[in-house]
């Protein structure tokens, strides 16, 4: 089977909304299992690279080195998409993932943590291909669609990453039924749903939304990933709006990636490692169970206000996990309202950066906003470990809180460009 897409002709208004309606549903199916694979990922990655190098200021690592790989493949992921269409780059992006879970599983057994870091490096291509279909849903869709359909995308995830982490305790002892280490179990799940999302997409995204919607240039040259970095900043730098979506994805990524990443170990501290899954799951609804709702609140309210929405509850969130010190309770209703907020965030932003910039720029921009993402969300991964461990899991918490106050305190200071935006 090939993956060259060939150009289509030009649809008319009833084709087009077909087509639409094509590419979302498989675009949602697709997003299931590899939501899946990550959230079970996130549920355990932590514990297992405790197990490995028994160092609780690398516990992030893990999480660091998934997200690493997704800023990686961001933009080298968007420029192959804007010469041969969405369809191939995602195929190739999840196939990476497959391998790299099988990679970090097989790492996990042996005990080689070098190992284990290159298979988390892949691993992450799963979600630079996730966080691409969001754009994917935008591609055909009118300028009064954009943000509910990025929102439906958003929350079809919800059955897979809800699911994701309340599967690990049955992972964990499939894997240890078969002779492995219990903790390898998610990451040899995660390799095949990976692989399931990647045979959905090569067989159903046809025609290839991007080619339909006559964004791809076959002949485009190739750029260097830096060089397209500097093109993408180049055009977001003459935009406000465009700069203003950009900092709500980034700075939301940044406030969920380090608080959640280091609650399983801040709830294992606390003899609560078994409720740690069920927790990641409720957050997991919060930031995708709510999205067509927080989509319509985009289109209805506005971008500006959305994303002042989203600041306000990520940071009560941050906030509500740690005001009363450890309470189990609080921890479940923190993580759920932080992942309402980053819903808030990533969709209200994702479609102010999307109709912010000039159509022939925007696949570009769009990758070179996940790579910023991803990378903001790896140093907070990273960081979040020596910051539990040399401050505690409070300071990492309020931290958040910080960071939410500064997005809207920013989304504030644009009232007169967004009043005209929206």
């Amino acid at each position: 089977m090939t993956l060259h897409t060939p150009p289509v002709p030009v649809l008319d208004d009833d084709e087009r909304a077909a087509l639409q309606r094509r590419t979302l549903t498989t675009i949602r199916i697709a997003q299931v299992p590899s939501q899946a694979a990550v959230a079970g990922m996130v549920a355990v990655v932590a514990l297992l690279v405790g197990e490995l190098i028994e160092n609780d200021r690398l516990a992030g690592t893990g999480s660091a080195m998934f997200t690493l790989g997704s800023a990686l493949v961001a933009v080298p992921l968007s420029g192959f998409m804007r010469r041969r269409g969405r369809r191939p780059g995602l195929v190739r992006a999840w196939t990476a993932a497959s391998i790299g879970a099988f990679v970090a599983a097989m790492a996990g057994q042996v005990g080689s943590f070098p190992l284990f870091v290159v298979g988390m490096l892949a691993f992450g291509a799963g979600q630079a291909a996730a966080l691409q279909g969001r754009f994917v849903a935008a591609d055909l869709a009118g300028q009064d669609d954009r943000a509910r359909a990025i929102g439906s995308v958003v929350w079809v995830g919800t059955l897979g990453a809800a699911f994701g982490p309340l599967l690990t305790p049955w992972e964990r002892r499939v894997a240890d039924a078969a002779g492995l280490e219990p903790l390898v179990g998610p990451f040899l799940f995660a390799s095949v749903f990976f692989a399931i999302s990647a045979v959905v997409v090569a067989v159903r995204l046809r025609p290839d939304p991007l080619v339909a919607a006559g964004l791809t240039d076959p002949d485009a040259q190739r750029v260097r990933p830096l060089r397209q970095v500097r093109n993408a900043a180049q055009v977001v730098a003459t935009r406000p709006m465009a700069q203003l979506g950009l900092a709500s994805m980034v700075v939301s990524q940044t406030a969920m990636v380090a608080v959640m990443t280091m609650t399983p170990p801040y709830m294992k501290d606390h003899d609560h490692s078994d409720l740690s899954a069920y927790v990641i799951a409720l957050h997991i609804v919060g930031m995708y169970g709510f999205s067509p709702f927080v989509g319509r609140a985009v289109e209805r309210i506005g971008r500006r206000a959305s994303i002042m929405v989203g600041s306000v509850v990520l940071g009560a969130g941050t906030a509500i996990s740690v005001v009363l010190g450890y309470s189990a309770p609080a921890v479940f209703v923190g993580l759920f309202l932080l992942g309402v907020g980053w819903s808030f965030g990533l969709v209200a932003g994702s479609t102010l950066l999307t109709e912010s910039v000039p159509v022939e720029t925007r696949v570009e921009v769009q990758g070179g906003g996940d790579l910023l993402m991803s990378l903001f969300g790896g140093a907070a991964a990273f960081a979040s470990g020596f910051v539990k461990a040399s401050f505690g899991f409070s300071t990492l918490a309020y931290a958040g809180s910080l960071l939410a106050l500064a997005m809207l305190l920013y989304a504030m200071s644009n009232r007169r460009e967004a009043t005209a935006a929206a």
